[in-house]
């Protein structure tokens, strides 16, 4: 068993072209092989990834703030308590609102990171 407190896994701006805006991540679960890949992702108002598709399946879920979660054919505002799922292969992109900060759980397979 494995117990981690948000508040104790030190977040790491990224470094990423993925992203515009300034964002961090702290790794959460993961780092052992065949340990599913968990990250909490923080976004400054504004901060967005941009367009990207994966070749697995995503689960996020809404912790903190409002942001925006798109296709190429709708977008959507979240807010906490909110579940995303993302197919494999399905064009997306999401970040927070202009004006509110955002964090999310990205939840990926193990050995595969989506940023």
């Amino acid at each position: 068993m494995k117990v981690v407190k948000i508040n104790q896994a030190e977040a790491q701006e990224s470094t990423s072209p993925l992203f515009k805006g300034k964002v961090s991540t702290q790794p959460i679960a993961g780092e052992e092989e065949g340990e599913v890949r968990v990250f909490m992702v923080n976004f400054n108002p504004g901060a967005v990834n941009m367009f990207h598709t994966h070749t697995f399946d995503q689960v996020l879920y809404v912790t903190e703030g409002k942001g925006i979660v798109a296709t190429d054919n709708e977008e959507i505002t979240v807010t906490p308590g909110t579940f995303i799922f993302i197919p494999a292969g399905e064009k997306h992109w999401h970040g927070a609102t202009k004006d509110t900060a955002f964090s999310h759980i990205a939840i990926n397979p193990p050995g595969k990171t989506s940023f």
